[in-house]
């Protein structure tokens, strides 16, 4: 069956074809008594999706609806940092006594740390008032009223005769040794990519941790800029992030300036009193100038902050000790917000984008294709882009092109940015949902194959006509920026690397052609399908790189091929003891 015949991430044991059910772990969202705790399949969806062949059709929220709620959600949440050894029942019952607690989970992070969402926003403020600045003996203390708190016993000698009961939701991605074991007991290379994705994607409780971040942030930003607003943009809210991945944040300084003054009977008009700088570039710099010296003074858990102001984007960059986050904080880069929302609606269109993007960065990260390092690899944004295009390309469309949302836009999704035109529709439900069923198996292979044959050399990538045309210029890759369309997103990346990412293609592309023709059998434990392309390359090996040029396999590939070859000597394979090929539905 197709993966969107499942919705997101469900799904159906066969235990009858021999290979056992994955076990996956359960990221529990602890709730008080009287509140109502979410369903199992609302968990597994992003905020805002809809199960694709769900009966009653629900109306899908715009990518502005959600990041408002989840902003409203973070204004009612504190970060406690608490003793190791603490009862979650007292805990509960010592913080309710300012309110009723919708959701709390705890995490680990340099020490214990509980994230608490009152039900209203005036429990933070009773909480508030009753904490005390700390003594810190003969170092003094700089005073500041946040709502990152330290939790303390008031007797250390003697904190509890009881258990500590306290379970810890998951902050990071699984090991490659367990990613392993997982995707050798799935049953088919889709139930891979699908879990693949469950283990990777942003979590329910790290994205709650996101978005309060940002406002603890938001509320040091705002002691000189009081209509000041941080949002979180990038991997933490486009749907295609993974756990671990940096929170980059925008200071969003237009509810400051579009401040209209009250209707007053007159001929006068008052204005504040204002600093002129030259340009707009020189008041970003001021502005996150004194912001980073109010986190690297006064922020609780900012270190390492870092202001990089003569960058093309002018960025201060730090970390959040309780949260675990490396932060970047930009100011007057309000495109990056926009292809945040485009790719959060790509996303949320259809289930199969996401798992197909997860495996195709996982699978360049394990070959070095991408790097955290600043140089000539492809990123994370480049691969992205190349899998919407590579699905705008399938017959019929997966998803449709950035032209075509734009002529679904109404009045209020006008948008144009520094004379770039940014318009798209807002609204998911405009779009047709696509009539494309073909399995995340074969889309995967498809991919190697498209670009392992692509004619980079003449033709780029252009995600908004969906379609090749010529390069305008000279670099060995080329991919139009959606909306800065005069901008190669990956001009960075140099040929060598360009040639290693289609050789890895195509080799690719051959191993998931002979998993197609004999898969493994359950018990030769051997890598198959994703686990397979996810070995380390021989063939591209430094020190052998020269030797290998001159044969035609991989040591990879070989190995495998030889383990086909006896899988196949194994002779005729039963309903119950081997996985089925997998076709297009």
């Amino acid at each position: 069956m197709a993966a969107r015949s499942v919705g997101w991430l469900t799904y159906v044991p066969r235990c009858a074809q021999g290979r056992g059910p994955v076990r996956r772990p359960i990221y529990r969202l602890f709730r008080c008594a009287g509140t109502v705790a979410a369903d199992l399949r609302s968990e597994e969806r992003l905020p805002g999706s809809v199960e694709p062949d769900s009966p009653d059709k629900i109306l899908q929220k715009r990518f502005s609806e959600v990041q408002k709620e989840r902003r409203e959600q973070a204004q009612r949440t504190v970060l406690i940092n608490c003793p190791n050894k603490i009862s979650e029942k007292k805990f509960l019952k010592y913080i309710s006594q300012h309110g009723p607690i919708n959701s709390h989970f705890f995490y680990e992070s340099f020490g214990l740390h509980a994230v608490v969402e009152f039900c209203q926003k005036e429990s933070v403020a009773s909480l508030q008032d009753a904490v005390c600045t700390p003594k810190l003996g003969t170092e003094p203390a700089i005073p500041f009223r946040s709502r990152f708190f330290n939790l303390k016993w008031k007797n250390p000698l003697n904190p509890t005769s009881e258990q500590p009961d306290v379970q810890c939701s998951n902050q990071l991605p699984p090991t490659s040794k367990k990613l392993f074991q997982l995707l050798c007991r799935a049953e088919s290379i889709d139930d891979q990519l699908n879990t693949l994705l469950k283990e990777f994607q942003i979590t329910e409780e790290n994205a709650k941790l996101r978005h309060l971040t940002c406002s603890l942030i938001e509320d040091i930003a705002a002691a000189y800029l009081p209509y000041c607003t941080v949002r979180p943009f990038g991997s933490s809210v486009n749907s295609f992030g993974k756990l671990g991945c940096d929170l980059d944040m925008f200071l969003d300084l237009d509810e400051t300036r579009r401040l209209s003054p009250g209707k007053i009977s007159g001929n006068f008009q008052m204005e504040f009193q204002v600093k002129s700088v030259p340009s707009e570039r020189i008041a970003t710099q001021k502005i996150l100038s004194v912001i980073g010296e109010c986190l690297d003074h006064f922020g609780p858990g900012c270190v390492g902050v870092q202001k990089i102001l003569n960058a093309r984007c002018p960025l201060v960059r730090f970390s959040q000790q309780a949260s675990g986050f490396q932060c970047d904080l930009t100011s007057n880069n309000r495109i990056a917000l926009k292809s945040s929302e485009l790719l959060y609606i790509y996303g949320t269109l259809d289930s199969r984008v996401r798992a197909l993007v997860f495996s195709i960065r996982c699978w360049a990260r394990v070959h070095s294709l991408t790097s955290s390092i600043p140089g000539a690899w492809i990123t994370n944004f480049s691969l992205t882009m190349m899998v919407i295009f590579f699905l705008q390309r399938r017959s019929p469309p997966l998803l449709p092109t950035l032209d075509y949302l734009k002529t679904l836009a109404d009045e209020g999704d006008q948008c144009v940015i520094e004379g770039h035109n940014c318009t798209f529709t807002s609204d998911l439900n405009r779009i047709r949902p696509t009539e494309n069923t073909e399995t995340l198996e074969l889309l995967l292979m498809e991919f190697f194959e498209y670009f392992g044959n692509f004619a980079f050399n003449k033709n780029s990538i252009n995600i908004r006509q969906g379609r090749e045309q010529n390069k305008p210029e000279s670099s060995p890759l080329h991919i139009q920026n959606p909306f800065e369309t005069s901008l190669n997103i990956s001009k960075n990346v140099n040929q060598s690397q360009l040639q290693k990412f289609v050789d890895l293609a195509r080799e690719s592309a051959w191993i998931l052609q002979q998993e197609d023709r004999a898969g493994p059998s359950a018990a030769s434990h051997q890598p198959w399908g994703l686990a397979a392309l996810l070995l380390p390359s021989v063939s591209h090996s430094k020190s052998l790189a020269k030797k290998k040029r001159k044969k035609p396999a991989s040591e990879r590939i070989r190995n495998l091929l030889d383990c086909i070859k006896s899988n196949r000597a194994e002779g005729p394979v039963d309903s119950s003891g081997e996985r089925t090929t997998r076709t297009q539905a």
